[in-house]
Order: C-alpha cells, then sequence, then structure tokens
C-alpha cells in the first residue's frame, strides 16, 4: 500500500503573480500570526483575516497609483480644515482573536496625538479613523474592518468612490464622510482620480485643491 503524505511549503515560498489573491480557510490565530512573521515586514503582498479566513493579496502596479493619488487628496483636505494627522501607511492592524488587517493606506486624525511617537501599534492602540483600499474589497477585508473596529472605510474601485462608515455593527454606504463634512468627497475624489489619468497627478491634485476651495 503506498502512503501518500501531504506536501506542506512556508507559506512565503508561494510566489503570486500581481493581482493574484490567495485564500487559506481554517487558519487559527496562532496559525495567523505564525504566518505574519514568516511573511515578515518587507514584502508587496498585503493581509486579510477574519472568521478563521487569511487572504494574501498581491497588487497590480496600477493599483498604487490611485492610492498614493487619495492619500494626497486626503492630506489636502485635512490640511484646508487645519486638522493635524497621523499616516500610518499600510500599517498591520490586529485584534487578538478576532481579525488582521493591512490597508492600502490609513490615518489617525482623531487620535493623532496619541500616535505621535508610535513605530509599531500596540495592542491598546486604537483603530485609524479613515482606512483607504483601492482595489476590489472581499467580504474576508470587510469582516476584517469590522473586527479591528475602522470607523469610516473608503474603497475605490473601477473609477468609483465607495464611503463605508461603522454604524451598529456592521457598514453602511454614505455619501458622505463625517471627518469632512459638507463636501461632496465621492464625487470629488473619483473625479480627481479619473482626471490623474488625463493630465498627471500633479495637475489633478491642483484642480482637486481649487475645488474645495468653493466650500
Amino acid at each position: 500500500m503506498i502512503v501518500i503524505a501531504p506536501v506542506l511549503k512556508p507559506v512565503s515560498q508561494i510566489t503570486l503573480a500581481p493581482g493574484s489573491v490567495v485564500t487559506i480557510p481554517n487558519i487559527n490565530w496562532l496559525e495567523f500570526e505564525s504566518i505574519l512573521e514568516e511573511l515578515g515586514e518587507k514584502r508587496s503582498a498585503r493581509i486579510a483575516y477574519s472568521k478563521e479566513t487569511l487572504e494574501i493579496m498581491v497588487p497590480l502596479p496600477e493599483h498604487e497609483r490611485p492610492k498614493d493619488l487619495i492619500s494626497d487628496i486626503v492630506k489636502i483636505l485635512l490640511k484646508s480644515a487645519g486638522r493635524r494627522y497621523e499616516p500610518f501607511g499600510s500599517t498591520t492592524f490586529k485584534r487578538e482573536g478576532a481579525g488582521g488587517i493591512e490597508p492600502d493606506a490609513c490615518f489617525y486624525i482623531l487620535n493623532y496625538q496619541r500616535m505621535i511617537d508610535r513605530r509599531r501599534v500596540q495592542p491598546d492602540d486604537p483603530p485609524p479613523d479613515l482606512a483607504i483600499e483601492t482595489d476590489v474589497t472581499s467580504k474576508t477585508t470587510i469582516d476584517a474592518y469590522l473586527a479591528i473596529g475602522v470607523p469610516e472605510v473608503w474603497v475605490y474601485d473601477r473609477g468609483r468612490l465607495r464611503i463605508y462608515l461603522l454604524q451598529n455593527g456592521e457598514y453602511v454606504e454614505s455619501e458622505i464622510s463625517p471627518n469632512f463634512p459638507g463636501i461632496a468627497i465621492v464625487e470629488l475624489v473619483s473625479t480627481a482620480v479619473e482626471r490623474a489619468l488625463q493630465v498627471g497627478s500633479c495637475q489633478a491634485l491642483e484642480e482637486f485643491e481649487s475645488a474645495i476651495c468653493s466650500y
């Protein structure tokens, strides 16, 4: 009788092409922590973990441009409003036993002072006030944001920005951002990203900055 043993390889040895997503079910918290350590911090792949499901995603190169542009837009909005902030990029956020997520970009706004001296997020730190995703976002990703408790998530996909607000334990789509009340965020951001493809990022940001002066 021939017994075929399963072939086990470290996750870090899996080669993923840009745009790929690998979903691994039945991953407990200790396994998730072990995989994170194995993957290390210097990598192109991002993770989302919730309900014992781990997703490993490798963004497409064109994914980076909208991410950077929308991050710059958020900074313009905050500067225009005279508000201070701390950007935390794609930092890994975890809530033990519940979930983990690496946003494309994120910002501390209400809690910025608490995070000024942080080199690494601590277990008792609050979640970022605003997170940005610039690709197709799966249910695992959304569930991970729920587990972390991020109050506002922006998702840019297929030429349109969507704003999701955490209300009563679930995300509800909204046309307005509580962080920037009175500004047509959905319309302005979507237009700015599309304009960047036509006239370049610098001009698109200049046009955006001029547009918000009317508010």
